[in-house]
This record gives structure tokens, C-alpha cells and sequence, in this order.
């Protein structure tokens, strides 16, 4: 067990793609973790099927490592705004942050919302300049941009106060001065040392520990992650759970587990500073407290910001039902949401009043939602999804929407129609430079109903040279109708499989979604109309054979691509009276029968 004035705990947080994954990498290949001959993967911590396939972090991650006769606690975070719940509930298990910042393209929106939150819990940051090797690095401006932001946010003056340093996560190295020679990442270890202060609390108090993760083990269960505040613990110890109704219940621990690297170990104590798993808790939850038998403490729960969007989940009503999908039926879809309440805190899952069918997800975004969508799938799961639904708040009797802050980098000549179309969807212009190459910033706060469906349509406006990123700003006053999809959609009216001849027909209509020999069911939709209303099609429909053979009648028909979406995609294009059909196999789109209010509601021609 190690004396808590030799720990050291940090979290990496950061703006996604600003390199937090690869300098944790470096960090870990430079601590003598691993053999010399020992093969790693690069972006080692994103473990999870899905991040490596994103290359994006989507769950914070703990490790530790050892510098000279210090351990450093390291958790690496998410860097995108839809998983900001992750990065909002492992600060407190923290007594400093580093900051990275991109050395070229300065502090991003969700650096201003992690620095936001860091500083309001009283934290004092680290500066990294990252990717200073960049040809067009410029720290000097970077570090002026970030003290700017600092000041912005109400820094105190200890935390304005703050220490720097330059890095290279990709190439491995780390300098006080930018003229230093750049060899490895010693500069940053020393930086951890002696600017963190090392945890609060005693060895000789009362255990306590505050439920910031929850881990799973076939073996043991439920297992309790977090930093212990007080005295320490060990196998065999009874321990007091308080759970969020506040009732108390003894357990005893089976089981102390730590980080080391990549890897977890298996310990007979842990202290003060500590981040500990526990295990012997069977109904632990995240935000809940553990504290010893002799000195009971209720913490406070955790708070985290409300979600913003919603979607509904219904079983799976399409002819096609129970091809690819094992677990269809609404108890094992209900099963398994209940599963995700009980880990993952930052999304809402709650049953409709009167509606057994029916189960509302929230989240933050249509990312957040579609991670767990796509993880159900994967799990042989199969239902059918809502379009997302911006969650309306009654303040002072007036209704409000969620507004996000939108930063925006395109090339001077496509900035008047982002511009347009952004107004037009009634955003509020903040900013608008463009720099000496030729590239426009903007920033925009937008309705969240806003963005929906918009990334598709900002990457065919920019020809894929713009950068979107958003970050969720603050609930505003109602703005107003916002205009949906400008195109109706082409609809199959009949089963069977489409055929090339069907498809070479249509394609003058629109953008079709299937392919040749793709099967289809009445009510399906098929492709995009060209025009604003929506188009019944035969898509299935067979050339008439004749026993004639004439020169030229059978030439080659070319057809274009079929136009296939992402889970995103779909989520993002779909209208009210539209549901995704999400099975282990493939995505589809379909019309769904209105009921009579929801005819109201919508103005739909049904």
C-alpha cells in the first residue's frame, strides 16, 4: 500500500481528436510497463470494440503507473460532447486535470466545457500543448488563447496561475521550454509530481469511498469503483453501502483489485488516494457510498447535466421480424435497458405511463443514443427506434429548448452557404475570422432541432473539407418552427425483392436505398424523392419477356450506387412519422401508422 504523499491522481480531458489517447499511450510505453518484445496496439486504452472502430474514446478508462517512487493515477477521458457524463462524474475521483490543447488548432468547444467543469470543482489544471511537431504549430497564440479562456470562465487566481509544458504524444516526448531537447516524457512526469498536490484524507481515519464506476465480473458480480477519501481498506473488512434512497446495508469485501497499466491486480489493501475496485457489494450502483460500520457518512450523489435528446424504443413490428434479431419480444428489450440504468447514469430510461410498448431513452446527443443502440444490436437485440426528440423544459411557465453551441471551420467559398442555411435554422451567428490560409471560423448557439439531420447535408455543402463540432450551451426560450427535410421519400408498395429493371426506372426519381435482390416489404422506405413529397414505387417490379428478340431492346442498364447509412444517418434523417428498424443484419427505414393525436401534432396527410 502506498503512502498517500506518493500518489498522484490526474484525468486527461480534452477536445476529441487533441490527442489524449496517443499521449497516454506514450506515457504508458515509457513507464516500463512492458517487455521489450511485447506487441501494443496503438490508442491502447480504447478497449472497447466501439472506440476502435470510431477512433473515438467513448467510456473513461483507469490506469496507473510508476515514476521513479511516485504511482500515478491516470483516468482518460472522453473527448466528444455527447459523452461528457463520463467526464463529469470521474472529476471528483481527481485532484488535477491535464488540459490538452491542440499547439495548432487552439482551445475547441468541448475544451471550454471540460475546462468549465474542472474549474468549477476547484481543480488547478496542467497546460499541455500538444502536437507541437505539427508544420503548423503555433503555441505561442495557443497558450494566449487558453489563458484567455481560463479568464473567461472565472478562473481563481491560483488556477490562472496555472503550470505548461510542450508534448508530442505521437512522437513521445515532452519539454518545459519549447528550445528544450525533446527526448522523452520525463519533463511531463516531474510536471505530475510536483504540481499536483497529492490526496486528502488519512490513513488513520475511518474508511470512506465514494461509487464513481461500475465494473462487471462473471465471477464476483457488481464491482465498486472509486478513489477511497478516508483510512483504507482490506479483503475480509465489513463495509456500511448507502444507496441513493439512503438505506444501509452491511457488506463484506471479497475481493481489491487495482490498475497497473493495462492490466487489473489483485491486492490485500488499499488506502487513501487509491482508485480501488471492490467487489462483495452485489447491489452497488454508481453515486452511491461506502464507508465503515463505526463512523456512517451519507455523501452527496452525484450530480450530472440533464440529457437533451430522446428517442423511443418499441419491439420490432416489420414483416421481416425475428430473421436476424434472437432477442425481439419487449421484456428482453426492457431487460436489458434496466442493465444500462443501472451502469451508465448519464442516460434516462424510463417507461411510458400507459404504454407498455414503449421505453424513452435520453441522452446527450444522437451519438450518445446510437452507441447503445449499436450495442444492443450487436447483442442479437432487434427493435424498432423513434425519431429524436429535443426534451422541452417549463421554466417560469414559458417552454425551452436546448441550444448548442456550434464551432464551425470550412474554406472561405462554402462559409455564405453555411451561413445561410444555419440562419435559416434559426441559429445566431457569435463569430466569423478567416485566417491567412483561407479558412473561415465560425461559431454558432443553434436549437439542437437545429442540427438534426444537418451533418449530412454540411459535409455535401463543403465537399468534406469542413469541420462541425458542437457542444450542448444552455436551455433558451422556444425559437420557433424549424424546417424539416426538404425531400419526401419513395416507398415500396409491395414485398418481394427489388430487380435491377425496377431500379434502373426509378433512379430518375430519386436516390434509392436498396440494391438489386434486396428484399423489400409494403411500407418500406426505399429512397429519396426528388421532390418534397413523398412517392409510392414499385421497386420490385420484373421486365415483361416476350418471345420476340429484337436488336438493341435488351441493352446494358448502369445503375447508380445504392446510398447506405449509418446508424447516425438514419437516426438524423428519419421524420416523425418514420421508425428505424434496427436487427443484427441491417438498418432499414419505414412509415409508421399515425395515431390520431400524433396526425394533430404533426399535420400528417396519412
Amino acid at each position: 500500500m502506498y503512502s498517500p504523499e506518493k500518489i498522484r491522481n490526474i484525468a486527461i480531458i480534452a477536445h476529441i481528436d487533441h490527442g489524449k489517447t496517443t499521449l497516454l499511450d506514450a506515457l504508458l510505453k515509457q513507464s516500463n510497463l512492458f517487455r521489450d518484445n511485447e506487441q501494443v496496439r496503438e490508442r491502447m486504452m480504447d478497449s472497447y470494440d466501439q472506440e476502435q472502430e470510431r477512433g473515438i474514446t467513448i467510456f473513461a478508462k483507469h490506469t496507473s503507473v510508476y515514476f521513479d517512487d511516485y504511482k500515478i493515477n491516470i483516468i482518460d477521458t472522453p473527448g466528444h460532447a455527447d459523452f461528457s457524463g463520463e467526464v463529469e462524474r470521474i472529476l471528483g475521483m481527481v485532484d488535477s486535470v491535464l488540459l490538452l490543447v491542440d499547439a495548432q488548432e487552439g482551445p475547441m468547444p468541448q475544451t471550454r466545457f471540460v475546462l468549465s467543469k474542472s474549474l468549477k470543482m476547484g481543480l488547478k489544471p496542467i497546460v499541455v500543448l500538444n502536437k507541437i511537431d505539427r508544420p503548423h504549430a503555433n503555441p505561442d497564440r495557443v497558450l494566449d488563447e487558453t489563458f484567455d479562456l481560463f479568464a473567461e470562465l472565472g478562473a481563481t487566481d491560483e488556477q490562472l496561475d496555472f503550470r505548461y509544458c510542450y508534448a508530442s504524444g505521437l512522437s513521445g516526448f515532452a519539454t518545459h521550454h519549447m528550445h528544450d531537447i525533446r527526448k522523452d516524457m520525463r519533463p511531463l512526469f516531474e510536471l505530475i509530481t510536483y504540481a499536483v498536490h497529492p490526496p486528502k484524507g488519512s490513513l488513520d481515519n475511518p474508511f470512506l469511498m465514494h461509487v464513481s464506476t461500475i465494473a462487471y465480473d462473471d465471477y464476483v458480480g457488481r464491482q465498486a469503483c472509486g478513489k477511497i477519501m478516508e483510512g483504507w481498506i482490506k479483503k475480509g473488512q465489513q463495509v456500511i453501502h448507502i444507496d441513493d434512497k439512503g438505506n444501509e446495508k452491511k457488506a463484506t469485501i471479497t475481493r481489491i483489485e487495482g490498475h497497473l497499466g493495462l492490466e487489473k491486480v489483485e491486492v490485500e489493501e488499499a488506502g487513501v488516494g487509491d482508485i480501488a475496485i471492490l467487489s462483495g457489494i452485489p447491489e452497488v450502483t454508481i453515486g452511491d457510498t461506502l464507508c465503515d460500520p463505526k463512523n456512517i457518512v451519507h455523501l452527496p450523489r452525484i450530480k450530472l447535466d440533464e440529457p437533451t435528446v430522446s428517442i423511443d424504443m418499441t419491439v420490432n413490428n416489420s414483416p421481416f421480424v425475428g430473421r436476424s434479431g434472437k432477442h425481439v419480444t419487449m421484456n428482453k428489450i426492457r431487460d436489458r435497458l434496466e442493465k444500462e440504468k443501472r451502469a451508465n447514469i448519464s442516460l434516462r430510461i424510463e417507461d411510458q405511463a400507459g404504454d407498455q410498448d414503449k421505453i424513452t431513452v435520453s441522452g446527450r446527443g444522437e451519438l450518445h443514443l446510437a452507441v447503445l443502440i449499436e450495442a444492443m444490436r450487436r447483442e442479437n437485440y432487434e427493435f424498432s427506434v423513434s425519431t429524436p426528440r429535443v426534451i422541452i423544459k417549463e421554466i417560469n411557465g414559458e417552454k425551452h429548448e436546448p441550444i448548442e453551441r456550434v464551432h464551425i471551420e470550412v474554406p472561405q467559398e462554402y462559409s455564405g452557404t453555411i451561413i445561410e442555411e444555419l440562419s435559416r435554422r434559426r441559429g445566431e451567428m457569435q463569430l466569423l475570422d478567416t485566417d491567412e490560409n483561407g479558412i473561415t471560423s465560425i461559431d454558432f448557439l443553434i436549437p439542437t432541432r437545429g442540427l438534426m439531420g444537418y451533418r449530412n447535408e454540411f459535409l455535401t455543402a463543403t465537399r468534406g473539407l469542413g469541420i462541425l463540432t458542437s457542444v450542448f450551451e444552455q436551455f433558451a426560450p422556444w425559437k420557433g418552427t424549424i424546417p424539416g427535410r426538404p425531400r419526401g421519400v419513395l416507398i415500396s408498395i409491395g414485398a418481394g425483392k427489388t430487380s435491377g429493371y425496377a431500379c434502373f426506372n426509378l433512379q430518375d426519381r430519386g436516390t434509392l436505398f436498396v440494391s438489386p435482390g434486396d428484399e423489400v416489404y409494403e411500407g418500406m422506405v426505399v429512397g429519396e424523392n426528388s421532390r418534397d413529397n413523398d412517392l409510392i414505387v414499385n421497386v420490385t417490379k420484373g421486365k415483361q419477356l416476350t418471345n420476340v428478340r429484337a436488336s438493341g431492346s435488351d441493352e446494358n442498364i448502369i445503375l447508380t450506387p445504392a446510398r447506405r447509412f449509418t446508424l447516425e444517418q438514419a437516426i438524423d434523417y428519419i421524420q416523425e412519422d418514420e421508425l428505424i428498424e434496427v436487427t443484427p443484419d441491417c438498418i432499414r427505414m419505414r412509415k409508421r401508422y399515425l395515431t390520431e393525436n400524433e396526425r394533430k401534432r404533426f399535420g400528417s396527410k396519412e
